[in-house]
């Protein structure tokens, strides 16, 4: 009844995974019914710039323009993110016939900053900042020096696409340049206010609502719609984190390598496929992962079982392992972000087995791992009888004793050993030591 109440929430747990991404981003219709007006999609853009923001957005652009949208907004609330993420949807933008605007409703710094110079207009709340768009490495230092130019080069382009003043675009990402009356002095990056931006031409307006945006682009009488992401799509988006992607393969990881030691199957093994069903098909629905990846995942997936319920001497855990590695290379956006993903996890898996193995192993869930039971005479553990009764018995042997061989005792016959000397058959023998089942016998001399 245990495992079948197991796999039953294994079960239950997979079938709200899959059904949550089925569920697709959905576009909130307003009461307005859609007339002969422009219609106006708002699309936001929130939280930190990256793979699963990127995916959203192709979706809606698609959705918007299948549903005859004659204008993009979108709503900006970023710290910035990933530089690649940020190029694509750069590119998405340039390639989209109607016009796109940036609505900054707070800030729209580093990668945000970077989109909106690439929209056709930049509309801003009072409140709202754009800038500070200097490359960062994972580690929170400066990128090299190629990489800097790069990005340099990418902002100037952004701001000139659009008839701006591609000086204030890189001094948003080079603090050498020294613009002190903007409040960027050689040695800082330039951020810019909503007046600082509507004053050198980096914004066309500021306004406090969207009736005052759209009064501003003469869309009074514009339909208006929204996008909104739906719970998968942020789950994607958190699964599709360049943080949080070694985070879960590092729990997956470290599961499965406690059930492959561990009888039947338990509490270690539902944590790590749900950890690696997470990674997978939030990577799926963010449009990363293919058949292919999907097919070795699942191959990986049933090696694993077997390897779980029908040991085979590790190997198929092994070759489980491996089509799961090479599904989650052809699902990832980045083969360097999931090779180096791959060795944390590695490294945090092996240092927390080992820490587990040694602390944890005879006591607690773990004593199932490590055998721990000993045999011994006081448990009731006795492999020979010494009978000790048997010395100073005398009988007479049946076959000659080089040194070992067989006597008769009374009714008894027993195995015997001399001290080391030959006696041959039909001669009358002593017994003289008794241990286990080692039976001591000496010839009596007549």
């Amino acid at each position: 009844m245990g495992e079948r109440r197991q796999w039953l929430a294994v079960s239950l747990l997979l079938f709200v995974v899959v059904c949550c991404f089925l569920v697709p981003a959905s576009a909130v219709h307003s009461n307005e019914e859609q007339g002969d007006g422009p219609l106006v999609y708002y699309i936001p853009v929130e939280q930190t710039v990256e793979r699963g923001l990127e995916a959203f957005m192709k979706r809606s652009f698609e959705t918007a323009i299948a549903e005859g949208a004659t204008h993009l907004v979108l709503e900006m609330d970023t710290p910035g993110g990933a530089v690649d993420a940020a190029g694509d949807i750069a590119t998405l933008i340039q390639e989209t016939d109607i016009p796109v605007i940036t609505f900054v409703r707070s800030k729209a710094i580093s990668a945000g900053a970077y989109i909106a110079l690439n929209t056709d207009q930049i509309i801003m709340t009072p409140r709202a900042t754009m800038g500070s768009a200097k490359v960062i490495d994972g580690a929170g230092n400066a990128a090299e020096e190629k990489t800097q130019s790069y990005w340099l080069a990418e902002m100037r382009g952004a701001a000139e696409l659009n008839g701006r003043d591609p000086v204030y675009a890189a001094a948003m990402a080079d603090e050498r340049i020294d613009l002190p009356e903007l409040g960027a002095p050689a040695g800082e990056l330039l951020t810019l206010t909503a007046d600082q931006a509507l004053e050198i031409d980096y914004a066309e307006a500021i306004v406090t609502s969207r009736e005052e945006l759209l009064a501003h682009l003469g869309l009074e009488d514009a339909v208006e719609r929204e996008m909104e992401i739906a719970f998968a799509e942020q789950l994607a988006r958190f699964v599709t984190h360049p943080i949080v992607i070694p985070i879960l393969l590092s729990v997956g990881s470290l599961g499965l390598v406690l059930e492959l030691y561990s009888p039947g199957f338990g509490i270690p093994g539902i944590m790590g496929i749900s950890a690696l069903l997470l990674f997978f098909f939030g990577h799926m629905f963010a449009g990363f992962a293919g058949l292919e990846a999907l097919i070795l995942f699942i191959i990986g997936f049933i090696l694993i079982l077997v390897e779980i319920f029908v040991p085979g001497f590790g190997i198929f855990g092994l070759l489980g392992v491996g089509a799961l590695i090479g599904g989650m290379l052809l699902a990832s956006f980045s083969t360097t972000l999931m090779l180096i993903s791959l060795a944390i996890a590695f490294v945090v898996t092996a240092i927390a087995a080992l820490f587990i193995f040694r602390y944890f192993g005879q006591r607690g869930p773990m004593k199932r791992v490590i055998h721990t039971d000993s045999t011994s005479t006081e448990k009731g553990y006795i492999s020979n009888v010494t009978r000790s009764e048997l010395i100073g018995a005398k009988g007479e042997t049946l076959t000659p004793l080089r040194p070992s061989g067989s006597a008769i005792f009374g009714k008894e016959r027993l195995d015997v050993v001399t001290e080391g000397s030959y006696i041959g058959q039909g001669k009358q023998v002593e017994i003289v030591y008794t241990a286990g089942s080692r039976i001591v016998v000496r010839e009596v001399k007549e």
